[in-house]
């Protein structure tokens, strides 16, 4: 497809591995390309990564998108030289059988296959049985020995994907949340002069509980925080209900109006919808039943702040072949541009 941005970065950032508190080679691309467009980029203890764009008044805002994605740690090697892992963030194992990984050790990366038992052979048990991410062991084609001087505990593992074309959509791995980080990085590039002063934060480690924007809402102390990232899009033939849809692919930026970890700010959502409907921006209101954001994580630190979310519809999440359409990817950056470059800092967001 001829796409309407640079999807030679997105491809770069989503084929990029970074699991929970190693999100190295995410963090290298952030600052590479906030350093191109922001006055500072500083990096904190945690790994969270922000640039600041100095604006004209006394007024902060922060725009965060997390960097990691969910993976895997080597727990075990077992003495017939398979691998157990422990996960990093919440995987529904039923995805897991027969996929391929990448064994990321300290001198290289190995390529394994998470095993399946072949159809012929299984037990009743078995078939009756809830896949489980402890029943994972993964091969890695070689003997026992040789996988002992290869692996160690502690090695991280992560599913072995690339970024494809889909139709009006791309698909791979860890959209959630590169396509979300890619979005704050092109907005980025497009806002010059703002009235505010914006702080570009990329997160780590938020699929294990919102740990960095829980610190970074300290140390930077926004007046305002919007959170992006992707949401749950299940437009599909396996969801009766349409009202379980949450979201539809295709039907522009999702603005937040809640999910489980918070409650956006009324005010805040309600000028998100304002720029959409006057900047002719497609877009649609999420109410996510599960699940939760940085959103929260800023909502709670230092204090009560004004909060809003911006999401990419997207199906399938948490496997290897999430799926975002490229104009709702295109709606997301329009949006969070149009808002960041109409805050004044004089909106008024109390209630």
């Amino acid at each position: 497809m001829d796409s309407p941005f640079d999807d030679d970065l997105l491809r770069e950032l989503t084929d990029a591995c970074g699991v929970p508190g190693y999100e190295d080679d995410v963090r290298d691309v952030v600052r590479r390309e906030l350093d191109e467009t922001v006055d500072r980029v500083q990096t904190d203890a945690m790994g969270n990564v922000v640039g600041t764009l100095e604006g004209s008044g006394d007024t902060s805002v922060a725009v965060a998108a997390h960097m990691d994605e969910i993976g895997f740690m080597i727990r075990h090697v077992t003495d017939e030289g398979f691998v157990q892992v422990d996960p990093l963030g919440g995987f529904d194992a039923r995805v897991l059988r027969a996929q391929r990984v990448t064994i990321h050790t300290a001198d290289e990366d190995l390529t394994g296959v998470i095993g399946s038992v072949p159809p012929h052979t299984l037990t009743d048990e078995q078939r009756e049985a809830d896949d489980e991410v402890a029943d994972v062991y993964i091969d890695l084609g070689r003997d026992a020995e040789a996988v002992a001087e290869l692996v160690s505990v502690g090695d991280l593992v992560t599913l072995d994907q690339t970024l494809t074309e889909l139709g009006d959509c791309v698909t791979g791995k860890a959209l959630d949340d590169r396509v979300c980080l890619f979005a704050m990085l092109e907005a980025a590039r497009r806002v010059e002069d703002p009235a505010v002063t914006i702080h570009f934060a990329a997160t780590v480690q938020e699929e294990v509980g919102l740990r960095g924007a829980n610190a970074l809402g300290v140390d930077i102390d926004p007046d305002l925080a919007i959170a992006l990232d992707v949401t749950v899009a299940n437009d599909v033939p396996q969801i009766g209900e349409p009202a379980d849809a949450v979201t539809e692919v295709g039907e522009g930026a999702a603005i937040k109006l809640k999910d489980s970890s918070v409650i956006t700010s009324p005010k805040v959502h309600r000028r998100l919808t304002a720029v959409a409907t006057e900047r002719d921006i497609p877009h649609q209101h999420e109410v996510l039943p599960a699940g939760g954001t940085d959103t929260a994580g800023f909502q709670n630190s230092h204090g009560a702040k004004p909060v809003g979310a911006i999401s990419i519809p997207t199906r399938y999440l948490h496997t290897v072949t999430e799926t975002a359409a490229v104009d709702d990817v295109v709606a997301t950056i329009d949006l969070l541009t149009g808002f960041l470059e109409t805050e004044t800092g004089e909106h008024d967001y109390t209630l």
